[in-house]
């Protein structure tokens, strides 16, 4: 019997983070901060954060234009606390968040995050930012990314 032929058995770090993708999607409000907590004990952490982060970035995405997104991101970092990762997301969502809602903001604190933040904020065509970002992102894709919305936004 050839290896190709063989079934292959998905190993049970990968079952697990699927599975807790599954619980994340569908988890209730009153719920999340258990669920997420649950996730976090898995015994691979690289398995339970990269599950939680998957679930942050869904829920972020969801929840940054609302008035509801503070709270949020306020239990979820005091939820992820041990987690530096986590809570660095975090951070970054709520620059995104101010970033995309006109805050003000040190300019200094865009170009000093993550290769992430920057490029989502390039990709979503913050004014304010692409300026920033087409001069000073940190790699030449998010330079690029900056430039190209900057054009599309002012073509007729």
């Amino acid at each position: 019997m050839n290896l190709q032929d063989s079934p292959q058995e998905e190993p049970a770090e990968h079952l697990r983070f699927w599975a807790y993708l599954g619980m994340l999607e569908h988890v209730t409000d009153a719920d999340e901060t258990d669920i997420v907590s649950e996730v976090l004990t898995d015994s691979d952490q690289n398995v339970g954060q990269s599950a939680v982060l998957r679930h942050l970035d869904r829920r972020a995405d969801e929840l940054y234009p609302q008035p509801v997104y503070e709270p949020w991101a306020e239990t979820m970092t005091r939820t992820t606390i041990r987690y530096p990762f986590l809570t660095q997301r975090l951070r970054e969502w709520a620059l995104f968040r101010a970033v995309m809602s006109g805050q003000p903001r040190h300019r200094d604190a865009l170009l000093d995050s993550s290769n992430w933040l920057q490029l989502k904020t390039a990709e979503a065509s913050a004014a304010a930012a692409l300026e920033i970002l087409a001069e000073r992102g940190r790699t030449k894709r998010i330079r690029d990314t900056a430039k190209t919305n900057i054009q599309h936004h002012s073509s007729p």
